[in-house]
């Protein structure tokens, strides 16, 4: 249903759906490495009900999976099966999909083989992009494994970039491990990624002419950005220059994100909004966490199901 408002109170501009970190596998339920329930057959039945629920109550205009589509201990023997059986879900609804890479996706299956299942078609094995659903915003979703000892090849340059920082950063022997990691050096771990130069400069760009067409910008990405919406365990390892960025520009409004299971929300200092996503894998079967967002000219509101809060985001329309 769409928020609740005052008469005469504007109709959104657009909605759409979104589901975070389905982690599905063919596997009996387990936990995570915290001692965390995980719930790995129920993610896709999660799944169907959101894109039920899309299709039944919503005029939703796309949808936005925010990555994990399988989980790491899948059968690798079945990774491909597990991943188009995902996406076959998301494929029900009607509409777009757009779909971004995880941690978990990288695990059970290689760039080459993951981006054409989830239909992501960019150059050079790159998964970042951006679209416009109306003239008013345009939405940027980023590759937060672009720079990555997982999902590249052993002796890809990027690879390598990723396996240094890690030396330098992590002098533990698992690079899992943030033992003896202090404050936000914690996010320095090989499950996480960083972007690197040339989508930092796409960035820059996309944001540039964002603002000379006056569109407010919506951010996607797997990793958080924000270390008071997070863990620090989940951060983008370089969040800072990231943000940086975004700051020397008024018009991203939000930052999505998934990754972190238990989900938060914060408001920087700049006034973006961060909101990490309530992951489906966790979700004891008979609950839900998917969500519909409605936007606004100077709100975005996200309406979740269940195990997903819902938020109120306001920010000044220019």
């Amino acid at each position: 249903m769409v928020p609740a408002a005052g008469v005469g109170a504007a109709q959104p501009l657009f909605s759409f759906g979104l589901i975070s970190d389905v982690q599905y596998a063919d596997i009996p339920d387990g936990r995570s490495f915290l001692g965390v329930p995980r719930y790995y057959k129920h993610s896709i039945l999660i799944l169907q009900r959101a894109v039920k629920e899309w299709n039944t109550h919503q005029k939703h205009k796309f949808v936005i999976n925010f990555g994990d589509i399988v989980d790491g201990f899948c059968p690798k023997d079945q990774s491909i099966n597990a991943v188009k059986k995902v996406v076959d879900e998301f494929e029900m609804f009607r509409g777009p999909v757009y779909h971004m890479i995880g941690n978990h996706c990288l695990y059970n299956l290689p760039r080459s083989k993951l981006l054409p299942l989830l239909k992501i078609q960019t150059l050079d094995g790159c998964a970042y992009y951006d679209f416009s659903p109306v003239p008013e915003y345009r939405f940027v979703v980023l590759d937060s494994y672009d720079i990555s000892a997982i999902g590249w090849p052993q002796d890809h340059p990027k690879t390598l970039e990723a396996l240094k920082l890690l030396r330098e950063k992590n002098p533990n022997e698992d690079k899992n491990s943030p033992t003896n990691l202090e404050g936000l050096d914690r996010r320095f771990l090989m499950f996480n990624g960083g972007i690197g130069k040339e989508q930092m400069e796409w960035f820059d760009g996309v944001l540039q002419n964002a603002t000379e067409l006056k569109q407010k910008v919506v951010v996607s990405s797997h990793l958080p950005l924000d270390p008071c919406a997070t863990s620090k365990e989940a951060l983008l390892w370089n969040c800072d220059e990231v943000m940086n960025l975004i700051h020397k520009y008024k018009c991203v409004k939000v930052i999505f994100a998934g990754h972190d299971h238990k989900g938060g929300y914060s408001i920087d200092s700049h006034g973006v909004h961060h909101r990490v996503f309530e992951a489906a894998l966790e979700c004891p079967p008979g609950t839900d966490a998917f969500g519909s967002v409605y936007v606004y000219d100077d709100r975005i509101s996200l309406v979740g199901t269940d195990r997903m809060a819902s938020t109120d985001m306001h920010f000044n329309p220019q």
